[in-house]
């Protein structure tokens, strides 16, 4: 099926995912910069509100998925969009430290809220598509991404001010475009479950199963963001040490988001044909994010950071649809947004965790020994990859069972 053949109702989320993201864009890339430039604050205190402003986007998560399964998603987004808008925008006229602090954590809470609602609808809204719909808000996200922090640092050239209204406007449009064109749905849709079981046995025993399994994959999920998370910590940090510049790191993230556009079709090749299965292709993805980071620890020239990211790419391609998907099939009706809620925050403690570990490790040993380090956690990642399926076994039914005489 072709790009043009799916349903407009997902390409519209897709728009969504992509405005939405492009917005984030203008502000996160920035944090810093403002926090030290503007309100006089140290590094470690631009560091620890971030981290802040991420612990708070787990909760929001959690909080998402939960209302996208009770009130539904199109609800669940307009009241989180609308309390990003106004955030943003009070940030534009107040520039008190501690009134920052507060409304950061509060962004990361509402923020939090849209994305595991965004991939619940991308599973209902086209449940026959599979990866497709996954991989289809994958690349719109990186869209997002590239056009945000782009235009970003444009408009921030004129005044941090700018950038605040800027990214409360794409919330509007985003707020708006979501009320205009889409149902209020919760994914609560029949579907055959994955443990092979009837409904009943599924809120006992499936159920539980189906958490064992969604636990493993994002305890792996979170291990491979720690790891991805030093190309935006310490990587750049060991880059300059070997006198590389920052514009050269910089086209390395352009290079990024060139193939992952680039690459699909091939993508589509090899998730069809070569690896069919989703728990094969989480597998080989972090085999390749491993490989990613051998190179590293033989890199010293610009061409060896180069192919790592080239390398490392590839993988992601493979992993950061897949996991999605994954958690949509295991998903019990009406758990759909749940589930999506713990995915998101299993990536977002990633993110998380990744800044301290790695500059911790970096510090202490240096480049080489937290290259292997991390290439020790992707073990870790493998493991649960090709385990958590293990969990889904078939609940004993009464169909099923010998019945005692």
């Amino acid at each position: 099926m072709g790009w043009m053949n799916y349903p407009r109702k997902l390409w519209v989320l897709a728009l969504g995912m992509m405005v939405n993201v492009a917005g984030m864009s203008f502000l996160w890339p920035l944090n810093t910069l403002y926090i030290t430039q503007v309100l006089g604050r140290s590094m470690s205190q631009a560091g620890f509100i971030l981290m802040l402003h991420a612990g708070a986007g787990i909760f929001g998560s959690l909080l998402g998925g939960y209302l996208h399964d009770r009130i539904g998603g199109k609800i669940t987004m307009m009241m989180s969009s609308a309390a990003s808008t106004c955030i943003v925008l009070s940030l534009a006229f107040y520039q008190d430290w501690y009134f920052y602090i507060t409304m950061m954590i509060l962004l990361g809470f509402t923020l939090g809220m849209i994305f595991p609602v965004m991939y619940a609808l991308a599973g209902g809204l086209w449940p026959e598509g599979g990866r497709r719909s996954f991989n289809l808000m994958y690349i719109t996200q990186n869209l997002g991404v590239a056009v945000g922090s782009a235009l970003g640092g444009i408009v921030a050239q004129s005044s941090f001010q700018y950038v605040f209204w800027v990214n409360g406007t794409t919330y509007v449009f985003f707020l708006v475009l979501i009320w205009l064109t889409l149902p209020n749905v919760k994914t609560s849709r029949d579907k055959k479950q994955v443990t092979g079981s009837n409904e009943d046995s599924l809120t006992e025993g499936g159920i539980l199963q189906a958490r064992g399994a969604l636990f493993f994959l994002c305890f792996g999920f979170m291990v491979c963001w720690i790891g991805y998370v030093q190309w935006s910590t310490s990587i750049p940090t060991y880059m300059n040490q070997l006198g590389l510049s920052l514009s050269s790191y910089s086209l390395l993230w352009t290079i990024n988001g060139l193939l992952i556009i680039l690459i699909q079709p091939i993508s589509g090749y090899v998730t069809t044909i070569l690896l069919p299965s989703l728990r094969q292709q989480l597998v080989v993805g972090v085999l390749i994010f491993a490989v990613s980071l051998s190179v590293l620890t033989q890199a010293n020239v610009y061409a060896g950071f180069l192919v790592a990211m080239i390398i490392m790419t590839l993988g992601e391609i493979l992993i950061w649809p897949a996991v999605p998907s994954i958690a949509s099939e295991l998903a019990p009706a009406g758990k759909s947004g749940i589930f999506q809620g713990i995915v998101n925050g299993a990536s977002t403690a990633g993110r998380m965790l990744g800044p301290f570990i790695g500059g911790t490790l970096y510090d202490v040993y240096g480049p080489s020994i937290l290259f292997y380090c991390m290439i020790g956690l992707f073990g870790i990642a493998l493991l649960c990859f090709a385990c958590y399926h293990r969990f889904l076994k078939p609940v004993p039914t009464p169909t099923n069972r010998q019945v005692a005489t």
